[in-house]
């Protein structure tokens, strides 16, 4: 595999440069805005460019990529992406999937094996046409996989997003990147559930794990083949910066570093955490908070370049090309 599918086409991976592998542009519920319009969506002309903004000022920090992880439960709007990308110089890389912790909507629990619908579970078929094919009429074709396990575990509704994921996964190689609650462990879960089903822990990224500053927990997964996504920084209400700094420092003095990559989860808008409540709550919580502030104090820290060009390039074009090379 030598190039990587973008939203606005293949790019050469040796074009992908440094990379933030766990972000979003905007987080929506159509359903509920529709009905009741969010205040601070400042409607969608003003938020593209926003947005378009929010990538050129990490170009110029050295930003050359963006994975935008928004998949359906989310509101991922693929033509509004569209828009973004269209403006600006930063790769984005889309993902399919499903976001939930707990229960699936009313579709899926109608139509599968045995159900008012009785069909094959359609939600492998569709995530394996996001990849190969292209989500909707768009022509952009997703690159990774998306799952959540939260605190509740492993519900029936997580379990059969996870084994669609396992099934695309296997069909197309694409990489898993999760969501997890570090403090619960959930990593474990994920690790147990995609060995058994024949996925290789090498092409999964346990999302979230800065989170947690248990090493012996950190290690483990890695050492059982999973990357790791340090990618919270700024959500200061999970881990203070300090704390995710200082796990990463020490990860890598203990030779993780081919196993890390860095990332924010941040977002230009959220109908779930507003901006207004960023600001108050986690105001560093942005997309250039790595490049401006994370960098240099693991850099003080002893971390070297090549470590970092390890987490946020090697390792993200890694994660990109999955098991299709």
């Amino acid at each position: 595999m030598t190039t990587v599918d973008t939203v606005n086409g293949p790019v050469e991976l040796g074009a992908i440069g440094r990379t933030l592998t766990h972000e979003h542009i905007f987080t929506k519920n159509p359903e509920i805005e529709e009905g009741w319009p969010d205040p601070e969506w400042e409607g969608e002309d003003a938020m593209v460019a926003k947005a378009v903004d929010t990538l050129d000022e990490l170009k110029t920090l050295g930003i050359e990529t963006i994975i935008d992880l928004t998949v359906p439960g989310l509101g991922r709007s693929i033509p509004r992406i569209q828009r973004v990308a269209a403006a600006s110089a930063v790769n984005i890389v889309v993902a399919t999937g499903y976001y939930t912790f707990n229960a699936l909507p009313t579709f899926f629990q109608t139509h599968g094996p045995g159900l008012m619908v009785d069909m094959d579970d359609p939600m492998p078929a569709l995530f394996i046409r996001d990849l190969t094919t292209g989500i909707g009429d768009t022509g952009v074709k997703a690159v990774m996989i998306k799952v959540a396990t939260d605190e509740p575990g492993l519900t029936p509704g997580v379990e059969r997003v996870m084994g669609a994921a396992a099934t695309a996964h296997l069909e197309t190689g694409a990489t898993i990147t999760t969501h997890t609650h570090a403090r619960e462990f959930r990593g474990r879960d994920q690790q147990e559930f995609f060995r058994a089903r024949g996925v290789p822990l090498e092409h999964v990224l346990i999302g979230h794990s800065g989170d947690s500053t248990d090493l012996d927990y950190l290690r483990e997964m890695m050492d059982n083949g999973c990357t790791l996504g340090m990618d919270r920084f700024g959500m200061v209400s999970m881990r203070s910066d300090e704390e995710r700094v200082d796990t990463v420092v020490r990860l890598v003095e203990m030779g993780y570093a081919e196993k890390l990559t860095l990332s924010h989860d941040a977002g230009v808008f959220s109908i779930n955490t507003p901006p207004s409540f960023r600001r108050r709550e986690s105001p560093n919580w942005n997309h250039a908070h790595i490049s401006r502030d994370i960098l240099p104090q693991l850099r003080e820290r002893g971390v070297s370049d090549a470590d970092i060009d390890q987490m946020m390039i090697t390792n993200a074009a890694r994660i990109l090309v999955g098991a299709r090379s």
